[in-house]
């Protein structure tokens, strides 16, 4: 198997660290601090091509692989996973409409998300988390239009979002079986996210809660065919979670990085404390569970491309790990600054802050391994 990256994809990755180094850290402490995501910011990431790199080219995007978005998203990981978040939800929102849209949809939508516009993607209700099947908001057919009414919660870019990829029953006694997305537009009547969600990590993205009150929207505005939208939904998860791992992978890497730095300048009893062995396992260990979770999201982001049928469970070992990983080295990383990586002198606490989403947003890790283990009963692992 070989893992070896092309020449394309290792400049990707280098302009990503450069453009990361100079664009996102320098204000990722800032923005966390204030609660603000630097909206100017994500969008000029959107537009020049962060969140679109695996869009095809005829709807504005790169044309490249998902490996390639994968290891972008790892460089946005590394300089603020708030931020990267921001820049991400525009490829999970533009998946349904990659997945299910018509020509003309794509053509609409993609091009206007590839030149900066923001998107979000809306599935989460107060009542249906993990279990998608309790969603209540309907979208009940009134001559040529659909009228949505209901509410949704944790929506990432909520409040800024020029598109809104609403997932909603057209049936609701068939519940989840009749679930249909639709795209909802900025300023269309009855649609508010004005409420802001304040949160203990990634700050520096907006995550906000969408009121649909009596909202009308044209049939050409859904996605696929009625009732298609559970299976789109899950298809989309098979492919951004290896996104999410990727994140997690770069938050990782930019606390170990941290701690690694930090115990070569920390004398304690006369020497630098990684010189302590107590110090190295700590590091080699971090050292270990990043790499394998970067392997874990490279192969499951290649089986995107090749329509692997293994994917669902791959995608959830990665996400899972990776998600998991990340918390596990925040807090080794944390520890080894001790009382310094506990003020907000240091970054440590506010990756670990930071990392604690992983385990939970796109399906908490939980749900991944359910994920992983219907795959083992029904004989694809």
């Amino acid at each position: 198997m070989d893992f070896e990256l092309t020449t394309e994809q290792l400049n990707m990755q280098q302009m990503a660290r450069e453009y990361v180094e100079k664009e996102v850290i320098p204000v990722a402490a800032e923005c966390d601090e204030k609660e603000e995501m630097p909206v100017e910011l994500v969008r000029r990431m959107v537009a020049e091509g962060f969140s679109t790199i695996a869009i095809p080219e005829e709807y504005g995007g790169a044309g490249m692989d998902d490996v390639t978005l994968c290891l972008v998203n790892e460089e946005l990981g590394r300089g603020c996973a708030g931020i990267g978040t921001g820049v991400g939800a525009n490829s999970l929102a533009a998946l349904p409409i990659l997945l299910a849209g018509s020509e003309e949809q794509k053509n609409k939508y993609l091009n206007d998300i590839c030149s900066g516009k923001l998107a979000s993607f809306c599935l989460t209700e107060p009542n249906a988390g993990s279990d998608v099947s309790s969603i209540s908001t309907t979208a009940i057919k009134n001559g040529s239009e659909y009228v949505i009414n209901g509410s949704k919660c944790f929506i990432t870019n909520g409040t800024y979002a020029d598109y809104y990829v609403v997932f909603a029953l057209i049936n609701p006694q068939r519940g989840a079986r009749s679930l249909t997305p639709f795209v909802v537009e900025k300023g269309t009547d009855g649609l508010d996210a004005s409420r802001k969600e304040r949160k203990m990590g990634i700050r520096a993205s907006n995550t906000a809660e969408v009121v649909f009150n009596e909202v009308r929207v044209p049939e050409e505005n859904m996605l696929g065919k009625e009732s298609g939208g559970f299976r789109t939904a899950m298809e989309t998860f098979d492919i951004s979670r290896p996104m999410i791992a990727a994140l997690a992978v770069g938050l990782a890497r930019a606390a170990y990085e941290a701690a690694a730095q930090y115990a070569r300048q920390r004398v304690q009893f006369g020497k630098p404390i990684i010189q302590q062995q107590a110090i190295q396992f700590m590091l080699a260990d971090m050292a270990m569970e990043i790499e394998a979770a970067r392997f874990l999201y490279l192969r499951s982001a290649g089986m995107v491309g090749k329509k692997d049928k293994r994917i669902s469970a791959f995608s959830a070992m990665s996400k899972a790990y990776a998600g998991d990983m990340a918390m596990r080295v925040t807090v080794d990383a944390l520890q080894i600054l001790g009382g310094y990586g506990y003020t907000r002198e240091y970054p440590l606490e506010k990756y670990m802050r930071d990392a604690k989403i992983m385990q939970i947003y796109e399906g908490t890790s939980q749900i991944q391994r359910l994920i992983i283990a219907n795959s083992i009963i029904g004989g694809k692992l």
